[in-house]
C-alpha cells in the first residue's frame, strides 16, 4: 500500500526535514502545519514552508477560526488565511469544530481555545454558516475537525457523528475525523474507550472523511488530556485499524505539538500508523 501519513512540520525539524526532501532520502505524502503560524507576509517561516512546498503536499490546520462562534468569524484571520492558501496552494485546509469569540459589551473577545459547541439545530446553522463563509473566500471546500472536550452542554440534542453528517451535507465541507479525540472523549465518559469510538465511526457517512488525525494522550489529575505529547496509545491504534477498515484509505497525520521529539521518532510513528493502516484494510469489515 502507498503510504498515506505525514506528520505536523514544527520548528526544530525544519532544517533537517528540507535536507532531506531536497536529497530524496526522505518521501513524506504531505506534512501539516498550524495556519496561523504562516500568516506574516514575509519572513523565515514562510520562506520554510515555500522550501517544503516545493517537494510534497502541505495540508494548513487551523486552530483559530473559531468556527462554531455565533459572534462570527473574524474577517482580518480569514483574510490572513486566504493569502496563505493563494500562496501555499495546500492539499487541505482544515481548523475546528469549536467556538472562541464572544461579544462582550461593544467588543468581541477571543478565548484562545478551542471551547466546544453544543450540538443543537441552531449550533449546526452557525457552524454551517461560518464555514459556508470560509468555503467561499477560498473557493474551496474545508475539513471541521471533532473536539476533544472537557464538558458537555446540557440542551446536546443531535448525536454527534449526525451532527457532522449533516454539516457535511449542507454545506459540501468534509470531516478531519480525530481518532485521539474520541478515545480520550470515551475515557473522559467511563466508557469503553474502542468500542465507543468504533460506533461513532460507524456512525460516519464515509464519504465525508478527507483526513485522520492520531496523537498520544496523558492522565492528569484523574483526567484523560488531549495534549499531544507521546506516542499513539493502544486503543487509539485499534480504533484506527477500524476506521480504516471501514472507510478506506484516508490522508492520515501524527500530530505532536508538546515535549517534540526527534525526526525519527515522527517517521517511526507514521511508518507504524501505515502498516496498521495496511492491516486494517485486509481484514474483514
Amino acid at each position: 500500500m502507498q503510504a498515506i501519513t505525514g506528520i505536523g512540520l514544527r520548528q526544530p525539524h525544519y532544517a533537517a526535514v528540507i535536507a532531506a526532501l531536497q536529497a530524496r532520502t526522505l518521501a513524506l505524502p504531505f506534512v501539516e502545519v498550524h495556519s496561523e503560524n504562516f500568516f506574516a507576509d514575509g519572513g523565515a517561516a514562510l520562506q520554510v514552508l515555500h522550501a517544503v512546498r516545493a517537494h510534497t503536499a502541505v495540508s494548513l490546520h487551523g486552530v483559530g477560526l473559531a468556527l462554531g462562534s455565533a459572534a462570527g468569524l473574524d474577517p482580518w484571520h480569514l483574510e490572513r488565511l486566504a493569502r496563505l492558501v493563494e500562496r501555499i496552494e495546500p492539499v487541505r485546509v482544515s481548523d475546528h469544530a469549536s467556538f472562541a469569540r464572544v461579544a462582550l459589551a461593544d467588543a468581541v473577545v477571543h478565548a484562545a481555545d478551542l471551547l466546544p459547541i453544543a450540538f443543537t439545530t441552531a449550533s449546526l446553522d452557525i457552524l454551517a454558516a461560518n464555514v459556508q463563509q470560509v468555503q467561499d473566500r477560498l473557493r474551496r471546500p474545508i475539513a471541521v475537525e471533532n473536539l476533544s472536550a472537557y464538558l458537555a452542554w446540557a440542551d446536546d440534542a443531535l448525536a454527534e457523528p449526525a451532527f457532522f453528517n449533516t454539516l457535511a451535507r449542507r454545506t459540501g465541507c468534509a470531516l478531519l475525523l480525530d481518532v485521539n479525540n474520541l478515545v480520550v472523549n470515551a475515557l473522559n465518559d467511563g466508557a469503553e474507550p474502542v468500542v465507543a469510538a468504533c460506533a461513532w465511526i460507524d456512525a460516519l457517512d464515509p464519504a465525508i472523511v478527507a483526513e485522520v488525525h492520531l496523537a498520544g494522550y496523558s492522565e492528569q489529575h484523574g483526567i484523560v488530556i488531549d495534549d499531544h505529547g507521546s506516542r499513539v496509545h493502544a486503543p487509539v491504534w485499534e480504533v484506527y485499524a477500524h476506521a480504516m477498515r471501514r472507510l478506506g484509505p484516508r490522508p492520515t497525520l501524527i500530530e505532536w505539538d508538546t515535549d517534540v521529539p526527534a525526526l525519527e521518532v515522527l517517521l517511526d510513528e507514521a511508518a507504524q500508523a501505515d502498516a496498521v493502516a495496511a492491516l486494517g484494510m485486509a481484514l474483514p469489515a
